[in-house]
């Protein structure tokens, strides 16, 4: 009987607008060894969102108190708000086998490149600003304010992504790169990169090498 291996995580981040929730939740419905990191965050739920499913929705409070306790791998403010990912929400459902992915902004990927460095990173781009523009917009749920500082990081993510390929910054450890013109193409594409992963050389010798007496 073939060793069952701990899940894998994927890591996928990319600008607000970029298609990142609805990308996850049909690969969800599409790979049943697949759950979604539920993480913490203080913003309020947008129209359609459910606590616990979409976010654990907590006041600022709450939040800092359990980075005190030490309860996140990791937490970053964006756009005004605090995001988390607990320890509960990677290790439970890892140790069971199942893989894992995590929708996390640029500053809290950095942070689990430290902790997680077998997770596989994948960055979620827009076909142009331009259209990422008209999909903020068309939420109708941030001001003018907000939607101009959301879009200046945008610009800023994205020029890094293309021009520091080499890792010394957080967005140079991201190994893929989709990018979401198409939501059928794209939900494909990062299918493949659950599949490749989950046969990498390095993840099916160290569960098989007791089956040819290796060990």
């Amino acid at each position: 009987m073939n060793a069952s291996p701990p899940g894998l995580v994927f890591v996928v981040s990319g600008p607000s607008g970029s298609g990142k929730s609805t990308l996850l939740r049909r690969v969800l419905a599409a790979d049943s060894q697949v759950c979604f990191s539920v993480s913490h965050t203080t913003r309020a739920p947008r129209a359609g969102e459910v606590d616990g499913r979409d976010y654990w929705f907590v006041d600022e409070q709450a939040f800092r108190e359990r980075i005190e306790r030490g309860g996140f791998l990791e937490w970053a403010e964006y756009g005004g708000h605090l995001y988390g990912t607990s320890r509960e929400a990677i290790c439970e459902p890892t140790a069971r086998g199942l893989d894992v992915i995590l929708e996390v902004e640029v500053q809290g990927a950095a942070q689990l490149r430290q902790s997680l460095a077998e997770a596989v990173f994948v960055f979620l781009i827009p076909p142009s600003l331009d259209v990422l523009e008209q999909r903020l917009r068309g939420r109708g749920t941030e001001d003018e304010d907000v939607i101009c500082k959301r879009l200046v990081r945008s610009r800023e993510e994205i020029h890094l992504v293309f021009e520091d390929g080499d890792g010394d910054s957080p967005l140079g450890s991201y190994e893929y790169v989709i990018v979401n013109d198409d939501v059928d193409r794209a939900v494909a594409d990062l299918l493949h990169v659950v599949g490749a992963a989950r046969v990498a050389r390095q993840r099916v010798v160290a569960s098989q090498r007791q089956h040819f007496g290796f060990d």
